[in-house]
């Protein structure tokens, strides 16, 4: 059966009642991966280098907590401002999220973020309208970049915790829980946005259960794995060509 190809203006940029559901989803199986860790998988390495396992969840919980209170949320970005310095914000408040959480126990880690996993995903939803145009700088590929808090928690923070249950699955040797509904629908938002950003034609075949072959005209063409073209983009692995234009995560 031949490959359908999709044309890349054809992928809709995330509505909002679309990314709260990617959201919920991906919250979850992230706890569930967390959830079946055992005592040596949390000191094992990440492909971020500073952080291994446990780091990485302690950041992804940080994340989570901070949209469900409106106290916690200034916090970080006043505790994360005040860490970055002449950094973007966003490097500043994942330290914090970090070292604010570094007293706990792994299994405080796993109570709190399965408990916590539900909720961010609705808190995300319900951001009001002027919360949701609060602009925040970020640096992507040496070029900083004015971002909305509503893109942050509606595309980055659901990109964010997919590429970290990746590297979790990775360093752990854990099952990555992949779908073409779900992870498909997340690779193929960053399809569009590393197209827009490069504005550039490609052929790209992605291969796995979260790929699918795009078209953007006749140009270059490219192969490999769904996962690993995500990794590539976001700075974990090297590529040449249209691969070395950065997307965030």
């Amino acid at each position: 059966m031949p490959d359908t190809v999709t044309a890349i203006e054809s992928v809709r940029l995330l509505g909002r009642s679309q990314a709260a559901m990617l959201a919920e989803a991906e919250n979850e199986r992230f706890a569930d991966l967390v959830r079946s860790l055992d005592g040596d998988d949390w000191t094992e390495q990440t492909d971020c280098p500073a952080w291994d396992v446990r780091a990485v969840v302690a950041h992804v919980l940080g994340a989570m907590e901070s949209p469900v209170s409106l106290r916690e949320f200034v916090h970080q970005v006043r505790a994360g401002g005040r860490a970055a310095g002449d950094r973007p914000l966003v490097d500043g408040i994942t330290e914090v999220q970090v070292a604010e959480r570094a007293h706990l126990s792994t299994s405080q880690l796993v109570e709190r973020l399965t408990a916590m996993a539900p909720r961010a995903a609705r808190a995300r939803r319900r951001l009001p309208a002027p919360l949701r145009r609060m602009p925040l700088k970020q640096d992507v590929g040496g070029v900083t970049e004015t971002w909305t808090l509503g893109y942050l928690y509606d595309v980055i923070y659901t990109r964010d915790t997919w590429m970290h249950r990746v590297d979790i699955a990775r360093a752990t040797g854990r099952p990555l829980v992949l779908t073409a509904d779900h992870d498909g629908r997340i690779v193929a938002d960053v399809v569009a946005e590393w197209a827009r950003r490069h504005g550039r034609p490609f052929r790209l075949h992605l291969t796995g259960p979260a790929g699918g072959t795009f078209t953007g005209g006749d140009g270059e063409r490219i192969s490999l794995d769904a996962v690993e073209f995500c990794r590539i983009l976001s700075g974990r692995g090297g590529g040449t060509g249209l691969l070395t234009q950065p997307v965030p995560f």
